[in-house]
């Protein structure tokens, strides 16, 4: 059977210097603290005391992640009188998400699933100790 070959066509209509921001944007997905603090923000907005508590991290730390999560706009920074919260800007950022997860559970689950057959199976020295006596 052949596959056809899927092209992303928006990427050939941008320049290199474009790339290179799709490539941060990508890159700032990779830190998993940031894909948590997504995840968290999912469900509503948070100050930085609050998340700090939920993700049992320091201030810096979650105050460092979220700059560079609001420069790349996928969260943007609200103020509630005096203390400022912060809340998805896109909600595609889900989306991309639940797209990324979903095709690292169905490869960690086929992975399982070949390894639980290699461990079901007895490999040949096994079976010819099990006969010889």
């Amino acid at each position: 059977m052949r596959q056809r070959s899927r092209e992303c066509t928006l990427t050939k209509t941008l320049d290199d210097r474009a790339l290179v921001h799709v490539a941060e944007y990508f890159r700032a997905l990779s830190e998993p603290l940031r894909l948590k603090i997504l995840n968290t923000l999912g469900s509503k907005p948070h100050n930085v005391g609050e998340l700090t508590e939920l993700l049992e991290c320091s201030q810096a730390n979650v105050s460092k992640h979220l700059a560079t999560l609001t420069r790349l706009g996928f969260v943007e920074r609200m103020a509630q009188g005096t203390s400022a919260y912060y809340r998805i800007a896109d909600p595609r950022v889900h989306q991309l998400c639940e797209l990324v997860c979903g095709q690292m559970a169905q490869r960690f689950a086929s992975q399982a699933q070949l390894l639980g057959a290699a461990h079901e199976r007895p490999t040949r020295r096994a079976q010819h100790k099990g006969h010889a006596t």
